[in-house]
């Protein structure tokens, strides 16, 4: 075993990868815009196939496709050629993934593409290759060479395939003018999808859960209501129900040690006035940036009139995935 120093070794390949990905922005041009267009255009479904490792890039290029507005899935090109084939129909687009442009299994299928009608993107490193011949477009990731030692070993070739995957996503992305709320509809399950779903009246506690008291009352009287709801809080309204103010677990600690008795303390003289609230329609993922900006563990969501109408706190976006 060599002794090497891996740092510097990491280094270079990153260093190396990093400019094919530079030189690969540089020969974007119309045939990029071009397969962007034919991505637009696509009625059905965008196919994907490519094999060994380029395989396992466009699957990823699928699922990013997919992800971001644009129906897709990967083939594998062995597998079509027994029965997958089927799975692509009229109307659909096939992005074929070969770094020669002569991977036998992929060219198998051009006949059959060429007779569906069916439009074909290449993604090779061989532009003048049958594959880059027989496509629509041609899209060209070759590389001057791999990260590889022995220039053998897919990997710059295949981090260049995949920036030109997501160069292709994200341009489409952007003229179908897919929003955030486009993104968390694909994302339901993830934390990605919950921080961009999740509105703070889907957690918020709302009519006899919310802890509040009056103005005027006992701080004892506030006490036992945090104790009932559970929240660390209550809420302080005032006569026309309005939110004026705050009493939190850290207050009640500072009550202490300002040696403050709390048999004979009103709420409105310890508590927090003017407290910091939000709107039930706030996403919850904006609630926690505003927790930890301000150093608070719960607050209180209010309507335009500043009555409060659901109360939550960080356990809350903890258990709906979000803190």
């Amino acid at each position: 075993m060599n002794k090497i120093d891996f740092t510097r070794e990491g280094r270079e390949v990153l260093s190396l990868e990093s400019r094919a990905l530079g030189q690969l922005a540089d020969r974007l041009d119309a045939r990029f815009s071009r397969a962007c267009e034919l991505l637009l255009a696509c009625e059905g479904r965008v196919i994907v196939v490519g094999m060994g490792k380029s395989g396992h890039i466009g699957g990823k290029i699928a699922a990013t496709l997919a992800s971001t507005g644009t129906p897709a899935f990967f083939v594998h090109p062995g597998e079509a050629s027994h029965g997958d084939l089927g799975m692509i129909t009229p109307g659909d687009l096939v992005i074929a993934i070969s770094n020669s442009g002569e991977t036998p299994e992929i060219l198998a299928l051009l006949p059959i593409i060429k007779r569906m009608g069916i439009p074909l993107i290449a993604m090779t490193g061989q532009a003048a290759s049958t594959l880059g011949n027989t496509a629509v477009e041609c899209l060209d990731t070759s590389v001057d060479k791999e990260a590889c030692p022995h220039n053998l070993a897919p990997t710059a070739s295949t981090t260049a395939t995949l920036g030109m995957g997501d160069a292709l996503a994200v341009a489409v992305l952007k003229s179908r003018g897919f929003s955030r709320d486009d993104f968390a509809r694909s994302h339901p399950g993830g934390t990605l999808g919950r921080r961009l779903l999740i509105y703070v009246r889907d957690v918020m506690h709302t009519h006899d859960d919310m802890p509040l008291v009056t103005s005027g009352s006992q701080l004892t009287t506030a006490l036992e209501e945090m104790s009932a709801k559970g929240l660390g809080m209550t809420g302080i309204v005032n006569a026309e129900g309005h939110l004026i103010g705050i009493y939190t677990d850290g207050d009640v600690r500072r009550s202490i040690n300002q040696s403050i008795d709390v048999q004979t303390t009103m709420i409105d003289q310890v508590m927090v006035s003017d407290p910091r609230s939000t709107t039930a329609d706030t996403l919850a993922a904006e609630v926690v940036q505003l927790m930890r900006q301000h150093s608070i563990n719960g607050l209180f969501a209010v309507d335009p009139e500043q009555r409060p109408i659901g109360a939550l706190n960080a356990l809350d976006l903890m258990r709906a995935g979000i803190f």
